[in-house]
């Protein structure tokens, strides 16, 4: 075996020799390379099953004791060493360092754990920070957002800056917290109704008391303190039917709201600056009258957003979407399917009772008109034809007009059906007016303005409705209910509107 191991050594040499000779590198050839391993391969397996004795050099670098003396071991080991996949290194004597993890994304979960944060990030890390500490941040990381350029998810047309809501959605998804009060009888509370022309509330208190990312169990860590009652559920159970006094409604209101300032420490300490209630009913706002500290440090999500009451304060309530929701289990039934312009015979279309102020005008003055088809309820020998639904989807332009109060969830139908609204009331906060730009997708008159009304529509610029109706068809994103809420819906909207009028009480130092 020595004598064939030196005969090898010396072919190879005379080799090198030769390629060095014809200006050759003295690399071996496969088939060299092939030999030397095969050549080394059996005076390992001769030195590892005793044919021969160990070399002093061999010895060295490989230890009796290291291996097993069975032959059986390494029948095969020449076979292994000239397979097409490499062995396995040698294990180390000292470990690898692991790979250091990509930075993960921010954990999301319910709990009083804290805020989100990035990992390794010292700028977000909001778990050292208070609630409050934590509000001061987002304040003033909105006050410098980012510039948003074409962002796949929003239609910046849509809105009075969408960097600006872009950065101040991120925030809200990433620090927010709601506590919820477990607190009050059903049906008023904890009792969600979703079906309906009130729907709007229901529906918000069903997802929010579901919901896992924003909710905590720890009033400490919360930012918002939510007071899950339904204003729907509160008349039908107060209410005497024909007596015209809600006064009954606002005492059990405000008898609930001494309880819970009592029996828990939150409350007192913004009097009620951080807490806030959703209502779609018409007597959403005179429900919260007979508490002080209620009606005028609470932010009231309410439907019944007017302005010339003094109940309702722009910038600190927010104006929550009537939206009509005839079927619970399918909320989305008849949403979109607009005709093309080309195909939208009427100019302009209502159907409806014809109570408060502005639609006996609207009848007056439109009422006959066959290009404006204003109906005080639909005929059956229209609807037989064509419904209600296909008379929306079949209008240039769809008539809201407020009725007792100044809220109409013919707005959303609107949306939902894709015909542009055209908003007759005064004195109204549109929905998500803080952030949404509703010039650019509706028409909005003045109540002394009916009159004139049909002239006004007739004089917009095709290429100018033309981009009105693709707004509306942009938007429905933002007013649809979900099972489950996505991202941007209209869950998702009526709490970020709460959640910015919470900052607008944060005052930064100067």
């Amino acid at each position: 075996m020595a004598a064939s191991l030196k005969t090898a050594a010396v072919d190879l040499k005379a080799a090198a020799a030769r390629r060095l000779r014809r200006g050759r590198p003295p690399v071996a050839t496969w088939k060299s390379r092939i030999l030397a391993v095969a050549l080394l391969a059996t005076a390992i397996t001769a030195v590892l099953t005793g044919v021969v004795p160990l070399s002093p050099t061999i010895s060295f670098l490989f230890p009796p004791s290291t291996f097993p003396t069975s032959s059986s071991a390494y029948a095969n080991s020449s076979v292994s060493l000239l397979s097409v996949n490499p062995p396995p290194p040698p294990l180390s004597r000292h470990p690898i360092p692991k790979r250091a993890a990509s930075r993960p994304s921010p954990i999301r979960n319910r709990g009083s754990a804290g805020v989100n944060s990035g990992a390794g990030d010292a700028k977000e890390s909001f778990l050292s920070m208070s609630p409050d500490e934590q509000l001061r941040y987002a304040k003033m990381e909105i006050e410098n957002a980012p510039l948003v350029v074409d962002d796949p998810e929003l239609f910046a047309p849509l809105f009075r800056n969408v960097s600006v809501f872009k950065r101040s959605y991120e925030l809200m998804e990433r620090i927010l917290k709601v506590y919820i009060y477990e607190d009050g009888p059903a049906p008023i509370f904890h009792t969600p109704e979703l079906q309906g022309i009130y729907a709007s509330e229901g529906w918000f208190m069903k997802l929010m008391e579901e919901n896992w990312r924003f909710v905590v169990t720890n009033p400490s860590k919360a930012h918002l303190f939510y007071l899950p009652y339904s204003s729907r559920q509160l008349g039908l159970t107060l209410y005497v039917r024909n007596s015209h006094n809600l006064r009954p409604l606002s005492l059990f209101l405000r008898d609930y709201v001494n309880m819970i300032a009592a029996k828990y420490p939150f409350w007192n300490r913004t009097r009620g600056a951080d807490h806030f209630l959703v209502a779609c009913h018409d007597w959403g706002p005179y429900t919260t009258t007979a508490h002080e500290e209620l009606r005028e440090n609470t932010i009231k999500a309410l439907c019944n957003a007017d302005v010339s009451e003094g109940i309702f304060v722009r910038e600190k309530d927010v104006s929550l979407p009537e939206t009509t929701i005839r079927s619970p289990k399918n909320p989305l039934r008849n949403v979109g399917g607009g005709k093309p312009v080309s195909k939208r015979s009427f100019l302009a279309f209502y159907a409806g009772n014809m109570h408060g102020r502005v639609r006996p005008i609207l009848n007056k003055y439109w009422g006959d008109d066959e290009d404006m088809r204003i109906y005080r309820r639909l005929p059956n020998r229209v609807s037989k034809n064509m419904s209600y639904v296909q008379h929306m989807k079949s209008s240039k332009f769809c008539i809201c007009p407020m009725g007792y109060e100044v809220n109409s969830p013919r707005i959303v139908e609107a949306i939902y059906y894709e015909c542009v609204p055209v908003i007759i009331a005064d004195n109204f906060v549109l929905p998500f007016d803080e952030v949404l730009d509703w010039s650019a997708f509706s028409v909005v008159v003045a109540e002394q303005d009916i009159p004139n009304l049909k002239n006004i529509l007739l004089g917009i610029p095709l290429r100018r409705y033309m981009s009105m109706l693709a707004g509306v068809k942009m938007l429905q994103k933002h007013f649809l209910w979900h099972a489950k809420p996505l991202k941007y819906d209209i869950f998702h909207m009526i709490l970020h509107s709460i959640w910015l009028n919470r900052l607008n009480q944060i005052q930064l130092q100067q």
